[in-house]
């Protein structure tokens, strides 16, 4: 389980250190893709293969279905990470997450996401008072 948030930065080659409490459950590589909100999600491979599974089942007469297996799988980059726990991020994730050297890896359970910092900190400030909403929905009666 993926949990916390971690603020690594981005070294001039593309390369992304993880942090050190997830690089065991990553060492057998991890599938990059384009997340939403414009940020990057990174699957360990065998959670990936799940979620893959899910999209593959999916009617692909269905136009929609299509283009989303189109944008997920076209977009997805599998990493190892090197001895340093170093992961590269392709100029094209870079790009569409809007990766500066400032990063913020989350945990989110089943995946990390590693944001730009400047677009994590907008995100959180706009969806704060989103979040106790969003609890009661999610969760009613248990808080």
């Amino acid at each position: 389980m993926f949990l916390g948030t971690h603020t690594p930065k981005l070294d001039d080659k593309g390369r992304l250190t993880l942090p050190a409490k997830f690089r065991d459950a990553l060492a057998g590589g991890l599938m990059i893709t384009k997340g939403q909100d414009h940020c990057l999600y990174a699957f360990p491979r065998a959670e990936f293969e799940r979620l893959a599974r899910k999209v593959a089942d999916a009617p692909f007469t269905n136009e929609s279905v299509r283009a989303y297996q189109r944008y997920l799988f076209a977009g997805t980059d599998e990493q190892r990470p090197d001895g340093q726990g170093r992961i590269a991020i392709t100029p094209e994730l870079r790009r569409y997450a809007g990766l500066t050297k400032e990063c913020v890896v989350i945990g989110a359970i089943t995946r990390l996401e590693i944001w730009d910092s400047r677009a994590w900190e907008a995100y959180l400030e706009e969806h704060e008072d989103g979040y106790a909403k969003a609890q009661e929905e999610i969760l009613p009666g248990m808080f």
